[in-house]
């Protein structure tokens, strides 16, 4: 195969169609490069002798040495060219030396002539060229050598090939093997780059086809041939690569080869635009997929809503056209269960209604370019379920009442017709006599004791009217009024959980997501995104957890769930805490940025009056929210059914509350060496009095009473007792945050407690490694101190379940101090 020669990297088509040409005359040995230098760093081109090279047409010579002054790739390049005509004639060296001159395209230094080595011919070339010199020597320096020995005196044996008598190495053959490999690898680069560009401009079709099949399809075939390029690119790299290290080997083993560094580089350069380009490629293709991907989920995402919303159209007539104005029970019975057929399909229609609106808002949440219209459809179908679902519950409940109602009168009319049935056959002549008539008092009362509730409570001139009507209007504000104090309660838990968790999604979406929006880059601080997990916290994952709203939604009309609902989440919740734990970081964050134009520019996109901190609040305002609405319920749902449930949901709440209260002051710790979360779950914390002896034996209250205490803030932990004191509060205002300095740390194993000190019933005793250290405790109430006391005593009790050891080591201990104490105490007793 003959080898096609380029100048790498930079050629156009033009220069292409030129080097395909000459590389049958460079192959022929016309003129070569053999990496020689001369002074000046002047490139050596070598002329050798070629009989055909009067016949080489003078644009063809021109290429040859266009093409082999370019391959230097140096600025300001000098060349010499020895032109070997030792064989030839003086008519042939001047014929040569004339197209040299007009066809040579570089700055020629020096041209060598070995001139004939025959007499005859020999003096003829001294003649020609002493009356030819002159016109020479205007166009180009020429010098007339008589032998090879003479060429030293220009350039250096070492940088002249053997035939001129030189040590430096050059195969022909080798060389064109090199250069067509530099050379294919740039046309095959060139090829890769012209694919790429292809490739983009099909990519870049602005029309899309609307079937989603056809999108498939195209997704696929775009695909494919984007990994067939990458294949591609991979193999070509490869050869790159493989041709570098070859010429990587070829520099160590002589550094001196000037030539082979060039082509070193030449290589470099070519894979690095290689990388570029494939770089460039993937970004693009990346671009182009997602955006190809997100009109697929968009068209199926309209294809569902669709889909959806004639089923719910259908159900929505279907529900209008549903008649409750029933006139008798078997007319009740009907529609009712006509009615629990189309509840069981709108159950059914709106549950995969909810999760394609659950599929809308994860869409949005991925920076959808559609979002707008998404979540616009999922506000669309969440309304026609609302509406449905209550129309269906009115009407539930409208002929749930009737049908009661109609059981009432029943039993009514019933009664009334078995009392006027009693009366019509009670005989006059019966009442003449004590006995028949105290019989018929009896029958009467009988009858009394079996009438009706309704009946008994007043009603029976609602029931003589016999109107239906007004008696269902009478039960349906009965009804009302026992269940509008958790109506109200289960809405504005319901309604404001919505609100909340809308506030969150638009924070996510129009703040946190659109930290990745390049259209914003140059309004947000570099930092700012590397920290957004500190200042959004764990958000997302709160956000993720209330799907919790779908269960309140189903609790409307059965509020006694609610506690179920909250008691099932009750570790789930806790991932609050670690929100709450990371606001002093947000806030501080927060601080320092509030007034960057990306918060400025979101909060605006957004139209929200408040600023991006008060939507930061949230978590926690609706953590202290969720108590209140609890107690709110249970106090209007006393000896009802999940009364229970609700009074532990709202136990769990305030535990939780307390658990966020002692972490946020746990993180306020300074000064603390060791890993702090070693020590399990902080229980308890809070500021006492403190006296500390250090002393061996038992020190009496006398003595410790004549020292100021100490201000130190406890806090218990499930494996330690932290001694800590809080420092003055930095910041100004609402700003203002305690420190607690750490003191002291006692490990639970080696804490004793006595729970009564002498004088004091707020006091309790903490001694550790067997009163080598004596803490002598003065709680603020006595409640403080019998809650710490309960905590302190149930974590040694576990301590000593789970220590096995063949006595009690710690009633031994506690042994050996009374008898110490009582050795003292009592002096008189000790011989």
């Amino acid at each position: 195969m003959r080898p096609i020669f380029l100048f790498v990297c930079f050629l156009n088509d033009s220069e292409l169609y030129m080097v395909i040409e000459v590389g049958g005359y460079i192959e022929k040995q016309v003129a070569y490069l053999s990496g020689g230098r001369g002074e000046d760093s002047s490139v050596i081109i070598t002329l050798p002798e070629c009989s055909a090279f009067s016949d080489i047409p003078e644009e063809a010579l021109a290429k040859v040495f266009t093409y082999l002054t370019l391959i230097p790739r140096q600025p300001g390049v000098k060349f010499i060219i020895i032109l070997d005509r030792r064989l030839d004639t003086w008519a042939s060296i001047k014929t040569a030396l004339a197209r040299i001159a007009a066809s040579f395209p570089g700055n020629l230094h020096l041209v060598l002539v070995l001139r004939p080595t025959s007499f005859f011919h020999r003096t003829v070339t001294d003649i020609g060229f002493r009356f030819s010199q002159e016109d020479f020597m205007l166009t180009m320096p020429v010098v007339m050598l008589s032998s090879v020995t003479d060429l030293l005196r220009y350039i250096d044996e070492n940088q002249l090939t053997s035939e001129f008598g030189g040590t430096l190495d050059y195969c022909h053959s080798d060389w064109i093997v090199l250069r067509t490999a530099i050379e294919s690898f740039a046309v095959t680069v060139k090829d890769i780059a012209q694919m790429l560009q292809g490739f983009g401009t099909e990519l870049a079709e602005p029309e899309l086809p609307e079937e989603a099949k056809t999108i498939e399809c195209l997704l696929e075939v775009h695909t494919d041939k984007y990994r067939k390029l990458k294949d591609a690119i991979r193999s070509v790299s490869k050869e790159g690569r493989h041709l570098l290290s070859s010429l990587e080997t070829t520099v160590k083993e002589d550094d001196s080869l000037w030539d082979v560094k060039l082509d070193w580089e030449t290589v470099q350069r070519l894979l690095a635009q290689l990388r570029d380009m494939e770089s460039a490629f993937d970004g693009f293709f990346e671009k182009h997929h997602l955006k190809l991907h997100q009109y697929l989920q968009l068209l199926r995402y309209e294809q569902s809503f669709q889909e959806m919303e004639l089923c719910l159209e259908h159900l929505t007539a279907q529900e209008r056209e549903l008649c409750i104005s029933a006139n008798s029970l078997a007319e009740t019975e009907q529609a009712l269960k006509r009615l629990d057929n189309l509840e069981s399909n709108a159950q059914e229609v709106t549950a995969r209604a909810q999760i394609i609106i659950l599929h809308g808002h994860q869409l949005s949440a991925g920076h959808h370019y559609a979002m707008a219209l998404i979540m616009q459809r999922c506000n669309e179908l969440r309304h026609y379920c609302d509406t449905l679902t209550a129309a269906l519950k009115t009407k539930h409940t409208r002929l749930l009442q009737t049908h009661q109602m109609l059981l009432c009168l029943g039993q009514a009319q019933t009664w009334c017709d078995d009392a006027a049935y009693l009366l019509a056959n009670q005989l006059v002549d019966k009442f003449q006599s004590k006995e028949g008539a105290q019989a018929a008092l009896r029958d009467i009362e009988k009858l009394l004791e079996g009438a009706p509730s309704m009946l008994s409570s007043g009603l029976d001139i609602l029931f003589s009217l016999f109107s239906a009507n007004d008696v269902l209007h009478l039960f349906l504000l009965l009804h009302a009024c026992i269940c509008l104090c958790h109506s109200h309660v289960m809405r504005e838990l319901i309604e404001t959980e919505r609100i909340y968790v809308e506030e969150l999604l638009s924070v996510l979406l129009g703040y946190r997501a659109e930290m990745d929006n390049p259209a914003l880059s140059g309004v947000l601080p570099p930092i700012l995104r590397s920290k957004r997990d500190i200042l959004f916290g764990n958000m997302p994952e709160i956000y993720n957890f209330h799907i919790f709203l779908q269960d309140l939604e189903g609790c409307l009309e059965a509020p006694e769930g609610v506690g179920a609902c909250f008691l099932e989440r009750k570790e789930s919740f806790q991932m609050y805490e670690s929100y709450c734990q990371n606001k002093l970081r947000s806030e501080a964050l927060w601080r320092q940025f509030s007034d960057c134009g990306f918060f400025l520019e979101c909060q605006k996109k957004l139209e929200h009056k408040l600023g991006l901190d008060s939507y930061l609040l949230k978590p926690i305002q609706r953590l202290t929210k969720y108590q209140l609405l609890l107690k709110e319920l249970i106090k209007y749902s006393t000896d009802c059914e999940g009364t229970s449930e609700l009074q532990g949901a709202l136990a769990a709440m305030l535990d939780l509350l307390k658990s966020v209260n002692d972490s946020m002051h746990q993180i306020a710790i300074t000064g603390y060496e060791g890993d702090i979360c070693e020590l399990g779950r902080v229980l308890m914390q809070g500021s006492f009095s403190v006296w500390i002896s250090h002393k061996k034996g038992p020190t009496r209250m006398k003595e410790m009473a004549r020292f100021k205490p100490m201000q130190r803030h406890l806090f218990l932990y499930e494996r330690a007792l932290l001694l800590c004191k809080r420092r003055e509060e930095h910041g100004d205002g609402c700003d203002k945050t305690p420190s607690y300095s750490f003191k002291h740390c006692l490990k639970m194993t080696a804490v004793g407690i006595t729970e009564n000190v002498k004088g004091d019933v707020k006091k309790f005793e903490i001694w550790y490694s067997g009163r080598e250290e004596v803490y002598v405790v003065q709680a603020p109430t006595v409640e403080v101190k019998m809650a710490w006391l309960n905590e302190l005593r149930r974590i040694l009790t576990n301590q000593q379940k789970l220590t096995k050891v063949p006595f009690n080591l710690q009633s031994f201990e506690l042994t050996l101090i009374a008898l110490r104490e009582f050795r003292f105490k009592v002096p008189q007793l000790v011989g």
